[in-house]
């Protein structure tokens, strides 16, 4: 049975790029970035495609390509374009799909949605969580704000360096199981990205 993965992050630059990676190419799956704002010639989209070695993954276009790098609500109106859920057409995938959200869940998409609202209730939602002053707030907070949805956090991935104290709260409070973790690696490839895919795929089924 196919399932949809979204991934989402409790921040920006939290790694969600590399974990939606890595997720792909555990599950073979298609990959779709709804919205991409700024770096258009180097997208998120690119950066998975370099990244993923299998010769099965479909890279579906993004529903709407910002020009300027800020949160979707503000690039739209910049590029005079307005977003709405219901224009954002999942794409019809053969496989699994993979779905990498734009910053936290609370991204506004426009000035009455946010990211939250492009998800589905059957989805698997996968939140990365990097340590940081605050992270285990915004892990918690994101957490509560997908359950007040009724939306499913299938587990969590860690990235980053290692702080066993903000893991263990987070992992104890939540309930929500963890899936593992992505070290904070000298450089990501496609070696790197296949190593951690094998490591999970066993967690993913």
């Amino acid at each position: 049975m196919k399932q949809t993965y979204f991934v989402t992050g409790i921040g920006t630059e939290v790694g969600k790029t590399i974990a939606s990676a890595i997720l792909t190419e555990a599950l073979q799956a298609d990959y779709w970035k709804p919205i991409q704002a700024g770096d258009l010639d180097n997208s998120d989209s690119h950066k998975v495609e370099r990244l993923v070695s299998n010769d099965k993954t479909v890279f579906h276009k993004n529903s709407f390509a910002l020009k300027t790098p800020m949160s979707p609500h503000a690039a739209a109106e910049i590029d005079e374009v307005k977003i709405t859920s219901k224009e954002i057409k999942r794409p019809e995938a053969k496989a699994n799909l993979v779905i990498e959200g734009a910053g936290g869940l609370l991204v506004p998409i426009s000035d009455k949605e946010t990211i939250a609202d492009l998800m589905q209730l059957e989805d698997r939602i996968i939140l990365v969580s990097r340590h940081y002053l605050g992270s285990i707030n915004h892990t918690l907070l994101t957490l509560e704000a997908l359950k007040s949805r009724g939306l499913n956090c299938f587990g969590i991935i860690f990235s980053g360096e290692e702080n066993k104290s903000t893991e263990s709260i987070i992992k104890k409070m939540s309930g929500v199981s963890v899936l593992g973790r992505i070290e904070k690696e000298p450089y990501f490839d496609q070696n790197v990205i296949k190593e951690y895919a094998d490591l999970f795929k066993e967690k993913l089924k």
